[in-house]
């Protein structure tokens, strides 16, 4: 026990660390971005108006509004006092919306498209993995050149060709949008199924895209344990096969369980290339906006929200993997 809580307070410790790092880097990066964001809204909200200390006032109402023109350090501490109240401030290229109201309007999008999609992935291509390893022969050889096949496909490039072939060609399913242009969110049958129509092709784009990768990584660590020496002593001894590769497909799994974790954590940033091309919704377009309207608060929100997943997911399986794998407690207690 005393091991892990060694263990714990190491993690916990470089969770710490890295967040407050990263906290900086999310405040600092978006303001370094050229051009002036303000001006920009400045120039849409005085179009026809040709009194040049009139569009002065607007400007310097904004900059006001917004906090650009205080000190960087300023700024700073005033960004933290907003976030610490879960106040991210007006969406500059979405004004007088807030961050807020941006965000809660993208974000289910992203979850309900990433999150089933990740976890589907990992238990096809995880499956697909254990069986090549284990049964070999003619499986693992149909298996093997396809996973590689597709795992080195271009996310945008899946995307494309499944917009082309089922959606262009075939016509079984539309090419954007998260439900049809002519109808109003409800919970109506028509709106549902419209949504799960057009759910189709960005959900299977990035399902076929993590099946590759997953089974590539299941079978090489599953056929590095099938190969170890505790497996061999274990046939020796006489125990049932079934009960050996239960222990085999335990331990190949944990790298997989971490490859999980990360995937979940990083979905927000996953989603920008299925996102943008089927024009879906969710945060990915979000970012590509805010990005393009040099949207400062809208920027930091969502890679706040990016970093804090990632570092959250990464955070919870290396505490896991203490629990799980009394190998780790071991080497913390000595």
């Amino acid at each position: 026990m005393k091991g892990y809580r060694k263990y714990f307070l190491n993690k916990l410790a470089w969770f710490l660390v890295t967040l407050v790092c990263a906290f900086l880097l999310n405040f600092i990066l978006p303001r370094l971005m050229p051009g002036d964001p303000v001006a920009a809204i400045v120039a849409r909200m005085a179009q026809g108006m040709s009194n040049s200390s009139g569009v002065q006032a607007i400007y310097e109402q904004y900059t006001e509004l917004f906090g650009t023109n205080k000190p960087m350090l300023e700024q700073f501490f005033l960004y933290t006092r907003n976030v610490a109240r879960g106040d991210f401030g007006f969406s500059f290229s979405q004004y007088p919306r807030t961050v807020a109201d941006v965000l809660s309007a993208s974000i289910w999008w992203t979850v309900c498209l990433q999150f089933p999609a990740i976890i589907v992935g990992w238990l096809i291509g995880n499956s697909l993995g254990a069986l090549a390893a284990y049964l070999k022969g003619g499986f693992d050889k149909v298996i093997m050149p396809v996973s590689i096949f597709i795992s080195n496909f271009p996310p945008f490039g899946m995307a494309v060709l499944l917009m082309v072939i089922f959606g262009v060609n075939l016509k079984w399913f539309p090419t954007s949008g998260g439900y049809g242009f002519d109808l109003i969110p409800s919970f109506t049958w028509s709106f549902m199924w419209s949504v799960i129509v057009h759910y189709q092709l960005p959900f299977w784009s990035i399902v076929l895209i993590a099946i590759g990768g997953q089974a590539i990584g299941m079978r090489s660590m599953s056929i590095y344990e099938l190969n170890a020496d505790y497996v061999k002593y274990a046939r020796f001894l006489g125990i049932k096969d079934r009960k050996i590769v239960g222990y085999v497909f335990r331990n190949a799994m944990l790298p997989q369980i971490t490859g999980l974790a990360l995937s979940v954590g990083t979905m927000v940033g996953g989603a920008l290339v299925a996102e943008i091309i089927f024009s879906y919704p969710g945060l990915g377009s979000t970012i590509l906006t805010a990005v393009r309207g040099q949207d400062y608060p809208l920027v930091s929100a969502t890679t706040l929200i990016i970093t804090l997943m990632v570092l959250s997911a990464n955070f919870i399986i290396e505490i896991l993997y203490g629990i799980i794998d009394p190998r780790i407690k071991a080497a913390q207690a000595d």
